[in-house]
């Protein structure tokens, strides 16, 4: 059976341009006037071409050839028509416009904004482009007759939208059934590997649609992998391996992707995942058939801690092959059958109550044809379910190809693509426009489809209501996924999915060249062609790809989304006049863009952009649906003609800060749907009164500020309370007023804002606090699930019962929050915030009527904040419950709170009274009290009077068996702990010391401990016992699964009986300690013990010294080096420290500061004394290279250190061994350092050359060598970042540069005098160069190499460098960023312009003088 082919829907093109062809707004106002027999024409072909439209379809489905192009000129001719029809109408609202005095309002300008629109030049012009459609249309009629092309009626646009239930399959819980061994085993690989210092790779094989990327979903998200990985990265690789872009992605998918912005994205990379232990699973790898390519990143990823993994997903075997080449790819099996039946079934049987037995005899016939591909299965079950009939089942059936490793599951796609509606096909064709794995907004993929004409107008929805239709129609197909919705900052919220990477190759297939998607610089000349009509560009420099690439082309271009920031002009205008959706975002403050241009513009985002206004004259947009401009910071205006842009239909204005008014006239927006800020400025004729929003019909957000500013606010605001139609499609309903105190009669106001039926956020913003008796009565409707209250200025409130969210902040006078006569039942409330509630102490007046019932029955989370009088939680009755052994009492006015924060509450005392509960222990069940039995997350802090965990009679335990999070800061009084059987992260803050003898009860749970208590300056000897009492040993029989550790003041854990316990803490990866007195001696029984240590941090020991000096103590160089796996160690303010510890070989970041007297960093160094000779003078004896130095056995330290850092260690004279492998040295206040050494392969001795003679400095005698000026310093190889910071007198002599180096900062040295390049290498090319204070150095590199990629440069100060070498002079104009001396900016290289050739001479002796000068 020949394959069929997915070919673009073209009927709903014509059916388009039929609609524009029979516009009311053509007659109206007479714009086809003399050209009204071909109009007529027109309007009678059209219907005949799409009766036989679906027959020429199929054909060409069929791969008729003749079909095929007989359909592709029709779209050609379709598309040219359309953009004419486009032009009439626009003349038709220009006329409109210019009819209700736009014209007058543009003064002068309308004759630059429409120079040709003289009505008999239109009518020329315009009559010309009709003859020329309608011959093309007589051609393509007379070649339907020719080809045989039958009538066959067009399936009419359903209206009927069936309820897809596309939530009936769960499909990643019968993945994580099917997929079950192999996440199991692929789990086992990268927690195995814990111990491995080199990089995992696992390839994961499989071809599309398997389940390759689900399989990955499950494992990141595993808890096993979330708890032993420190660091978790996702990044989509799809079509192009590109090494500096997926470096930037990975790094941009972190936390820190705000971090060091600046420096190059490998650079960034290697900063991010270095010392940390990470998983990065790189999705959909195709293009890495390049070994280079993938060894570059890899560098870069193999600084990661040790047992580092990276999962990769591929269909291509190769791939997998260069990936992994150490480890043999994990090949992913088809699933089998049954899951592949199920999966049919649900999606085939979803919207039916029962399943037809005649048509579930069909699916194992289908079944078969899916090859284990769980895509292919839901495809497929997508498509059954639009089917009745065994007939049709089994047409589906014998209509699709079985899957074959060649052919894939794409047959079955495309057959799931054929079967859509053809106004459904043109909509997720689009989608093709977007890159592979791309976050696509729905509410804005919406809205660019109702943009380009794809959803058309009914009288009986919206276009939004139509379009949300077809894409929930699309996702019940599968063609979308992974729908998620989020809340940004402001508290907006959106809506994103994405599409499968299968589908978007159909997408792609359908539209062919008409969507080009660029996300990095575009290597072909030709990468736009002439068909392309959408176009998406997420790379540097759009602007300047865009104006090269339209210099040569012409592309009839309508949708342009361009995700990179924008700082210079597009250029040929003119060749964006068929645009109808535009997305940049402006990085200056003009706009730069001519509306003249943009007549056909529907759809324009210019969020996030930097512009101060928009342009008046873009008020001629008399087309356009959709205007973005959140988060323009620096908008401070919108233009004043707004009110002409009839066809507007949704305005963002949320994070417009600087925004000062709205313009006038808005109520002759009347298609106005979405407006999410309306900012009331100070009354005038150029801006807008609330009242004008009285007629719209306001969907979505909607925040009003500046209230103040109100003029007549009586009856604006009760217009704005009688307003119902405040619903969006699928956002929150929110309303915002602030600076309520200036609406008069806010009583009235306020409740009638409580009464609009569709809000469901109200939000009261008060500037100030006074007096206040709006909310007394405020009884809001049953409606308003969010309530936001800032600065009220009562003492209470009034029903508020059916609230699900509540927040109040700022009500300094509010004393009760709840007043006399209302419920005390809060039937659906979730969350609770009260802040800054300084009068607050009681939670309701005191009624002696008060009922017996559940105050918070369903309560999540309770946040109180600076309520300073509050003494207790609210109590309520105990109410008893059947259970098996009788009755039982238990909690109930928190039963379902998991998140409890209290934060500054002076005098709350105890928490509320817990109730007795059974708890199953060993032997049967135990009475404990238990006042929060679901709380998860307790956290307290500065609560100084707090001391009992309830206010019942001390006795039996606390217990709270689901908390796994308790944070207890500065609760002086608090001496004790409760019962928390899966507690697994403790916080004490400022504890007190007793509170340590109740962590041992954790143990057995706990993963992070932090524990700092108070200081003590001395601690006696029972203090200093192990923190498991004797008592509790014998129960010791598992390790404990701490990994995080955090001491202060517990002198206890390294006092003489602590010496055990570390045996326990076998998974214990970060380590600190702060302030213990008792530490004086490196605690290698300690560092024994942390087999699985990878940070380490010491600090504010005062008594640390280092090794104990016992007669029988082995050499430094004899001594264990543990931790053994260490690859973080930082030391900081231990002033009595002298000698180092011996640093394993897996360092690799190591940071010393504030300990004054370190002598030495590796250990105890040889020879110290011999090597360092400094006199009275500052002059010192030293060898002239540093190849003089001895050999010992300690001279090959830490083979993997990349990163050291000392600051204010005065007394190391010297840093001897630098391993080779360091790329980031700073030094900073060490002013005694007088020798930098680095390890040169051992025992070698490498010839130190001048970078002007290039010949060999051989070693001369030590006593030949007595200035400062002989010295010579070698840097490590590798060094890529050198920072010297305040060093006084430090490394008298040359500093040699090795070639990685990329930033040198030298600030406030007095001892170099030359900086130089290594002999027989590659000179260094430096991105930053600062040199600031630097007395004595008097020489810099004169290799241009050097400073070709400088765009930072500092040179201030250093009064002996005269001049800057030629090659940097001939720079500085490049450079971005520089602070020169005046002296130095006066010899900047300025390349020769002379006027006449007759100048060239006397320019070249100026230039000649400069230079000697």
């Amino acid at each position: 059976m020949a394959e069929r082919v997915v070919t673009m829907a073209i009927g709903p093109l014509v059916s388009m341009l039929k609609d524009k062809a029979s516009s009311y707004l053509l007659d109206q106002y007479k714009v086809m006037e003399g050209m009204e027999e071909q109009h007529k024409i027109l309007k009678r072909k059209l219907p005949a071409i799409l009766d036989v439209i679906t027959d020429v379809e199929e054909q060409a489905m069929a791969q008729r050839e003749g079909a095929k192009a007989w359909l592709q000129e029709l779209r050609t001719v379709a598309y040219v028509a359309n953009e004419v029809f486009d032009e009439f109408k626009y003349e038709a609202l220009r006329r409109e416009a210019k009819k209700n005095g736009h014209y007058i309002k543009l003064g002068f300008d309308v004759i630059k904004l429409f120079p040709t629109h003289n009505r008999v030049a239109f009518r020329y012009k315009m009559g010309r482009k009709l003859c020329l459609i309608l011959q093309a249309v007589e051609v393509l009629i007379a070649e339907m007759q020719v080809f045989g092309f039958k009538y066959q009626p067009q399936p009419p646009v359903s209206k009927e939208w069936r309820h897809t239930d596309y939530v009936s399959i769960d499909p990643q819980e019968i993945a994580s059934r099917s997929r079950h061994e192999d996440k199991k085993n692929i789990i086992g690989i990268l927690v195995d590997e814990a111990s491995n210092a080199d990089l995992t790779v696992v390839p994961v094989v499989a071809m599309g649609g398997l389940g390759k990327t689900t399989l990955a979903q499950l494992i990141y998200n595993d808890p096993e992998i979330q708890k032993h990985f420190q660091l978790l990265l996702w990044v989509c690789v799809s079509d192009t391996f590109d090494v500096n872009s997926l470096a930037k992605s990975i790094v941009e998918a972190s936390p820190n992707k705000n971090v060091d912005t600046d420096k190059p994205p490998l650079d960034r990379l290697q900063k991010l995942v270095s010392g940390q232990r990470y998983l990065l699973v790189l999705d959909d790898v195709w293009d890495n058939k390049e070994l280079r390519k993938w060894e570059r990143l890899k560098v870069c990823l193999q600084h990661g801690g040790m047992g580092s993994a990276v999962l990769t997903t591929t269909r291509d075997k190769r791939v997998s092959e260069i990936m992994g080449a150490d480890r043999a790819a994990y090949n992913l099996n088809a699933l089998e059958d049954h899951f592949i039946k199920e999966i049919i079934e649900a999606r085939a049987f979803s919207s039916k109550k029962e399943k037809p037995i005649e048509l579930v005899e069909v699916v194992d016939e289908i079944v078969k044809r899916c090859c284990g591909s769980p895509l292919a299965a839901t495809a497929l079950g997508s498509v059954l379910c639009t089917k009745t009939s065994v007939k049709e089942w089994k047409a589906v059936s014998s209509g699709t190809s079985v899957c074959t490793d060649e052919t894939g599951i794409l047959p079955i796609l495309k057959l799931s693509y054929n079967d859509l509606p053809a106004h459904m096909k043109q909509c997720f064709a689009f989608c093709a426009v977007f890159p592979k794995d791309y976050k696509i907004n729905v509410e804005k993929l919406i809205q660019l489809w109702i943009a380009n004409g794809f959803i058309l107008e009914y009288k009986e929805d919206s276009p939004e209501t139509f379009g949300k239709h077809i894409f929930d129609e699309l996702v019940s197909r599968s063609f979308f996924l992974d729908l998620e919705e989020s809340k940004d900052y402001s508290g907006y919220y959106s809506s994103t999915c994405k599409i499968h990477d299968l589908m978007h190759d159909i997408a792609m297939s359908v539209m062919e060249k008409e969507c080009v998607v660029a996300t990095m610089e575009p290597s072909e000349i030709e990468w736009l062609p002439d068909t392309a009509r959408h176009l998406f560009l997420s790379c540097e420099e759009a602007e300047r790809i865009l104006n090269d690439s339209m210099q040569e082309r012409s592309p009839a271009i309508q949708t342009l989304l361009c995700n990179s920031d924008v700082f210079s002009p597009l250029q040929h205008l003119s060749k964006y006049n068929t645009l109808h959706a535009l997305k940049l975002c402006l990085g200056t403050e003009s706009f730069l863009l001519k509306p003249k241009y943009l007549h056909h513009l529907r759809y324009l985002d210019l969020s996030e952009s930097s512009i101060k206004a928009l342009p008046e004259d873009i008020s001629i947009l008399y087309n356009l649906q959709v205007l973005d401009l959140s988060y323009c910071n620096y908008l401070d205006r919108l233009p004043r003609q707004m009110k002409y842009m009839t066809s507007l239909c949704h305005l963002y204005t949320h994070g417009c800060r600087n925004l000062k008014s709205m313009p006038p006239g808005l109520e002759n927006l009347t298609k106005l749907q979405t407006l999410t800020v309306f900012v009331a400025g100070v009354p005038g004729p150029d801006c807008a009164d609330v009242g004008e929003l009285h007629g719209l019909n306001i969907g979505g957000r909607l925040e009003l500020c500046q209230v103040e500013n109100v003029e007549k606010a009586e009856a604006e605001v009760a217009n704005l309370g009688g307003q119902l139609e405040l619903q969006h499609l699928n956002l929150g309903d929110q309303l915002e007023l602030r600076r309520v105190e200036n609406v008069k009669k806010a009583e009235a106001k306020v409740a009638n804002l409580g009464n609009k039926k569709d809000l469901r956020e109200l939000t009261l913003r008060w500037t100030e606090v006074g007096d206040s008796k709006v909310l007394d009565k405020f009884e809001p409707h049953g409606g308003l699930q969010v309530l936001k209250i800032y600065k009220y200025g009562g003492k209470c409130m009034g029903m508020l019962q059916n609230m699900v969210e509540i927040h109040l902040s700022g009500c300094e006078r509010l004393q009760v929050l709840f007043s006399c006569g209302t419920s005390f039942t809060f039937p659906k409330l979730k969350v609770l915030t009260l802040e800054h509630l300084l009068d607050f102490e009681r939670w309701w007046e005191i009624n002696e009527a008060q009922e017996e019932q559940i105050i918070f029955p369903l309560l999540e989370k309770l946040f109180i904040r600076h309520c300073g009088k509050l003494i207790a939680l609210p109590e309520a009755p105990l109410l008893g419950e059947p259970s098996r052994g009788g009755n039982r009492l238990v909690c109930t006015p928190f039963s379902l709170l998991e998140n409890l924060f209290i934060w500054y509450c002076g005098k709350l005392v105890p928490l509320r009274e817990a109730p007795l509960v059974h708890e199953s222990c060993s032997g049967g069940y135990r009475l404990v009290q238990s006042a929060f039995p679901a709380l998860k997350v307790l956290a307290l802090e500065d609560l100084g009077s707090f001391q009992k965990w309830d206010a019942a009679v001390e006795g039996e335990p606390i217990l709270f068996p689901q908390l796994e999070t308790l944070s207890v800061q500065k609760c002086p009084k608090l001496v004790d702990l409760p019962e928390a059987p899966k507690l697994s992260v403790l916080v004490i803050e400022d504890g007190k010391q007793e509170v340590f003898h109740f962590v041992d009860r954790y143990l057995s749970s706990l993963t992070i401990l932090t524990l700092r208590l108070e200081h003590r300056e001395t601690t006696s000897e029972a203090e200093c016992t192990s923190i498991v009492p004797v008592e509790s040993k014998e129960k010791w029989n598992q390790k404990s699964p701490l990994t995080v550790m955090r001491l202060r003041c517990c002198n206890s854990f390294f006092g003489p009986g602590a010496l055990e316990p570390w045996g326990y803490f076998v998974h214990l990866e970060k380590l600190e300690i702060d302030r213990c007195d008792v530490l004086v001696h490196w605690p290698e029984n300690v560092f024994q013990s942390m087999v699985s240590l990878r940070t380490l941090l010491i600090r504010n020991c005062k008594n640390l010294t280092g090794y104990a000096q016992a007669p029988l103590e082995p050499l430094a160089s004899e001594r264990s080096q543990h931790p053994r796996g260490l690859e973080s160690l930082c030391l900081r303010n231990c002033p009595s420290l002298v000698e180092m510890f011996n640093v394993p070989a897996s360092l690799r970041k190591m940071t010393i500061g504030g300990c004054i007297k370190l002598e030495s960093i590796f250990g105890k160094q040889q020879g110290m004394a011999e090597l360092v000779q400094v006199s009275s003078s500052s002059e010192a004896i030293m060898p002239a290279t540093v190849s003089e130095l001895p050999s010992t056995p300690m001279n090959h330290f830490c083979p993997c250190l990349e990163d050291l850092c000392l600051s204010a260690c005065g007394s190391l004279p010297a840093v001897l061994n630098l391993p080779p492998s360091l790329k980031t040295l700073e030094m900073d206040r060490c002013s005694s350092i007088q020798v930098l050494s680095c390890q040169l392969g051992g025992l070698q001795k490498p010839e130190a050359t001048t970078s002007r003679s290039r010949s060999p400095i051989m070693p001369q005698p030590l006593a030949a060598a007595t200035a400062p000026a002989a010295r010579e310093h070698l840097l490590p190889p590798h060094l890529e970042y050198l920072t010297i910071l305040n060093c006084a007198g430090m490394l008298g002599g040359t500093l040699r540069l090795p070639a990685p180096l990329k930033r040198l900062f030298i600030m406030g040295n007095s001892g170099l005098t030359s900086l130089e390049c290594l002999s027989g290498e590659h000179p260094p090319s430096l991105e930053s160069l600062w040199l600031e204070r630097c007395s004595t150095l008097a020489s810099l590199p004169n290799e241009p190499q050097v400073y070709r990629s400088l765009w930072s440069l500092e040179i201030t100060g250093c009064p002996a460098i005269k001049k800057l070498p030629r090659c940097l002079q001939q720079q500085l104009g490049s450079i971005k960023r520089k602070w020169l001396d005046a002296r130095y900016e006066v010899t900047e290289f300025k390349p020769l312009k002379p006027k006449t050739w007759k100048e060239i001479p006397r320019l070249v002796r100026e230039r000649r003088q400069a230079c000697r000068s």
